[in-house]
């Protein structure tokens, strides 16, 4: 059985419709022990990094979520939640994470001021639509899936100085990460429930984990 997250902020529906696609059983839950009792949990979130981050400790799921990452239990951020996942975020001002993961969320249009695109090329942020996985390491996530596949994202922050976690990028003016993880933490930049067939292979990979 899955768990999913229920902190105030995400589009619980569309994911809970998406597991039971795969013929995942699935709760929508606010309650630390029901998280722990699951066999798997995943994280969502849309929103600004300071409010999420808040609504998850004045619930107690912020060390409910660690108890979770340090009992090997599977445990998936999505969007926002992947975002939660990292060790700060820079989102007007600096705000800690759950440092489950290396990195920094930062700005997309910073990043891209300092990469190598070219200056006349205007992307719009957020970034929304439609872009190709690139795949940088092996992982479970990605058993039923290729280097090249689409997946739907909308975000305007995104994930740097992962180190090794990075498990896919995706170019948008430069290489945004798209996927991270590290042993049982995993995280999505994109959104697998809104991203077809290989959001539903992502989402059937991560619920066959043990």
């Amino acid at each position: 059985m899955t768990a999913i997250v229920d902190y105030g902020v995400g589009n619980l529906f569309s994911l809970l419709c998406s597991l039971d696609a795969i013929g995942e059983q699935a709760v929508v839950t606010p309650d630390p022990d029901e998280l722990r009792r699951a066999d798997r949990v995943i994280l969502p979130g849309v929103g600004a990094f300071a409010d999420a981050a808040s609504r998850l400790r004045s619930q107690n799921l912020d060390l409910t979520l660690k108890d979770i990452a340090e009992s090997r239990k599977p445990l998936m951020g999505i969007c926002l939640g992947m975002q939660l996942l990292f060790e700060k975020s820079m989102e007007y001002g600096e705000h800690e994470g759950l440092g489950l993961l290396k990195g920094t969320v930062r700005p997309i249009e910073e990043i891209l001021r300092e990469s190598e695109m070219d200056p006349e090329r205007r992307l719009k942020i957020p970034q929304m639509g439609w872009n190709a996985l690139r795949l940088r390491k092996k992982s479970p996530l990605f058993r039923y899936i290729k280097d090249g596949d689409y997946v739907y994202f909308v975000h305007s922050y995104a994930a740097t100085d992962c180190g090794d976690s990075i498990l896919a990028d995706t170019e948008y003016g430069a290489n945004l990460t798209a996927c991270a993880g590290r042993d049982n933490v995993f995280g999505c930049q994109f959104h697998p429930e809104k991203s077809g067939q290989v959001g539903l292979n992502i989402l059937r990979a991560f619920c066959e984990m043990e």
